[in-house]
């Protein structure tokens, strides 16, 4: 494993994106933080059945007792699913280590993914399971993540796998694309092309890149349902600007 170890994901809009792990270290210690305010919590919890329990019948505080235990599992479970749901895969810990819970798409994961996580974790816990797979796996996932299908990762460190450099035309264009709506059209599988080609075309032949450009941005046409391309936008250019609206539509949509 190695010590800032970086997974690519996929969107569902075909964009890849890099992310750093978290590592078990940061994960540790946010774990440590969020038992340090859940045991303060639970303090609490034992100070009101403490006093409660004490004017209750002796015929019933068997009863009440088993509902404690009940109750205690529930806020266990309830603190990591509260927090990770409502600030999209983060807990205090999480927060302030600077780590966060993300889908194997890299979208923010939701109350079924934060569920399953939170009831594995006293599994994980056992005998430090959890600390073992996140050791020696290759995407650091205990248990609870492998069946949410989730990843922790550092905030912030998402970075567009591969640069593509845009020209000034293709900004104004892709604008226009946006507003008339045709973009989306474009397929997930029609974006993934076009990206593919704009990453690669540095390493083609010149013949061979203006004749696929020119294939591509003629398939794109029909497909957006356009007549022709703009006036002074020469192919590439035009493909760019569809790159460019499909990522900024997903964004928004997000």
């Amino acid at each position: 494993m190695s010590l800032f170890n970086r997974v690519t994901l996929q969107t569902p809009e075909s964009v890849e994106l890099e992310f750093r792990l978290a590592g078990a270290g940061s994960r540790a210690l946010a774990l440590v933080i969020d038992y340090v305010i859940w045991g303060a919590l639970l303090f609490v919890l034992a100070l009101a059945w403490f006093f409660t329990a004490a004017v209750l019948p002796e015929a019933v505080q068997q009863f009440y007792a088993a509902i404690s235990l009940f109750i205690l599992f529930a806020t266990y479970v309830g603190y990591f699913v509260f927090f990770e749901t409502l600030w999209r895969g983060q807990t205090p810990g999480k927060r302030l280590t600077k780590i966060r819970v993300v889908r194997e798409d890299g979208r923010p994961i939701g109350l079924t993914q934060a569920l399953l996580r939170a009831l594995l974790r006293p599994i994980d816990d056992l005998f430090y399971l959890g600390l073992l797979f996140i050791l020696f796996s290759k995407q650091e996932k205990r248990l609870g993540d492998i069946a949410a299908g989730t990843l922790v990762i550092e905030e912030g460190s998402a970075d567009a796998k591969a640069q593509i450099e845009l020209s000034n035309n293709a900004q104004a264009l892709a604008r226009e694309l946006l507003e008339t709506g045709n973009i989306v059209k474009l397929s997930p599988d029609d974006f993934a092309t076009v990206r593919e080609f704009l990453k690669r075309r540095k390493n083609l032949s010149p013949a061979a890149r203006l004749s696929l450009s020119d294939k591509l941005a003629g398939q794109a046409e029909k497909l957006l349902d356009m007549q022709e391309t703009p006036l002074n936008v020469v192919p590439e250019s035009f493909l760019e600007a569809i790159y460019l609206a499909y990522q900024q539509q997903s964004q928004a949509r997000n």
